[in-house]
């Protein structure tokens, strides 16, 4: 089965909107896990908005799936903490300073040399490397030749126009998962991807180890209950021979 990586990034937001400890973020993974998650997420920035960097040292202890830290490796900060906590996978975002959210993977062939020096370092330390890239072949290239173990598809456009034409939308994930899976990468995928829009990925992207989702799960917890809602999502997922 495809894995699903639940990004707990908003409920941090919540919390941190009213100050104190509710919800609890780390009884939140525990009970993700428990509801279903096959693993957790979590995107610290480094004016911690949401998840702030001493989650991510307590949630470590907690965590029995897997744990995925997402940011941009250009911040020391960043780096330093991922080498501490020491997770499952560390996906490397192209994030600006004060980005709202994610917007664009990387350019893997302009920052080639930075990306093999960072995923060196975070292999030789245990640590399983994603790349967030844009379905484009050049990009999926460069990603091989990084050495990192996965991508991340940036699913954002694909959920933009999946309404309008979810056969045109796909087209680009599913020519990009082919060649990431013949240059032996292994495929991630994350972002805006929903309850309406992610039966059809999975079914059509071959090999798709893992998708991350937040935004989408958590605004639908509201309404479903997040054990539920959990479920839900993993149903939407299918097996990949």
């Amino acid at each position: 089965m495809t894995k699903l990586s639940v990004n707990i990034n908003k409920l941090a937001t919540l919390r941190n909107s009213r100050g104190g400890n509710n919800p609890n973020i780390i009884q939140a993974a525990i009970d993700c896990e428990r509801f279903g998650a096959d693993g957790i997420t979590v995107h610290p920035r480094p004016d911690e908005r949401h998840i702030r960097y001493a989650d991510v040292r307590e949630l470590k202890k907690v965590i029995t799936t897997e744990f995925n830290i997402e940011g941009n490796p250009r911040e020391q900060k960043f780096i330093d903490l991922v080498l501490e906590v020491k997770p499952t996978q560390v996906t490397l975002v192209p994030d600006s300073l004060n980005q709202v959210t994610s917007d664009h993977g990387w350019d893997t062939l302009t920052h080639h040399s930075f990306l093999c020096e960072v995923i060196e370092m975070f292999q030789s330390n245990g640590i399983r490397t994603s790349i967030f890239v844009d379905p484009d072949l050049k990009h999926i290239h460069g990603a091989k030749k990084t050495g990192t173990d996965r991508i991340e598809l940036y699913t954002e456009n694909y959920a933009s126009h999946y309404h309008s034409g979810k056969e045109v939308a796909i087209a680009p994930y599913v020519s990009a998962a082919q060649k990431a899976a013949e240059l032996g990468l292994g495929i991630n995928a994350g972002h805006d991807l929903s309850l309406d829009n992610l039966s059809f990925f999975s079914k059509q992207i071959p090999q798709l180890l893992e998708v991350s989702i937040g935004h989408a799960l958590i605004c639908d917890a509201i309404y479903l209950g997040l054990e539920n809602t959990i479920q839900l999502y993993k149903r939407k997922l299918v097996y990949h021979a």
